[in-house]
């Protein structure tokens, strides 16, 4: 096999990769929330990307900082979300993706199941997914308008928390929502150039009803729902 035919049929033992129903797009716009509805709908696992990045990847992220000459513990709070612009935190964040995707892609060769997995979170980028998928139809990409994001800004209490010790809270998280929606945007561009469907979330539908777009969506690989009313 070719490198180019690797790339595009990556190592996949379980056959778990070519039956994942991806959800990308940006921060706070509902994704955990519709992946865990459509699991309780029709009996699937939910791989929630954003917590196997930040506990279950640590060790990968410390040895590749060493490999690299950095501290292991990471870049300076300050240096990392206050004395920096969003335009820079966006260019780091997007560089680093390609790198935690694959972190991610070895998660779930090691998972098997009978039923579609859905993978959700906003490092399951569009340009990344598209050449392990057989159809645009197993992705979603679902971004929060302005708006939305604001209203999860002060409804979600983690949307508001900074987690690292900074000397100017207000600048960081100003940083942190100007770079997450220059992520967001970056998804919504690479979305439309591969012919991925995009869902703007804008609060005027509830989590069910967006629930309800996405599995029509998803509906050639899901199962018939289950039946809770027993």
């Amino acid at each position: 096999m070719t490198g180019t035919d690797t790339e595009k049929h990556p190592w996949d033992p379980f056959g778990t990769l070519r039956r994942v129903l991806w959800i990308s797009g940006g921060q706070w716009a509902g994704k955990s929330t519709v992946a865990r509805l459509l699991a309780l709908r029709y009996g699937l696992t939910v791989y929630h990307y954003d917590h196997h990045d930040a506990r279950g990847h640590n060790d990968r992220r410390i040895a590749r900082r060493v490999r690299l000459g950095q501290s292991p513990a990471g870049p300076d709070p300050d240096r990392m979300w206050v004395n920096t612009t969003p335009e820079d935190m966006a260019a780091e964040t997007l560089a680093g993706f390609p790198i935690r995707f694959e972190w991610a892609l070895d998660d779930l060769r090691c998972l098997v199941s009978g039923r579609p997995i859905i993978a959700e979170g906003w490092g399951l980028r569009p340009e990344l997914v598209a050449p392990i998928v057989g159809s645009p139809r197993q992705m979603v990409v679902m971004v929060p308008t302005h708006a939305f994001r604001d209203r999860q800004l002060h409804e979600l209490p983690r949307a508001a928390t900074m987690g690292s010790g900074v000397s100017d809270p207000v600048r960081a998280q100003r940083n942190r929502l100007e770079r997450d929606r220059l992520v967001a945007d970056d998804a919504v561009r690479s979305a439309q150039r591969l012919g991925i469907r995009v869902i703007e979330v804008d609060g005027s539908r509830d989590a069910a009803a967006i629930a309800d777009i996405v599995a029509d969506h998803f509906s050639p690989y899901l199962p018939p729902p289950e039946d809770h009313s027993a």
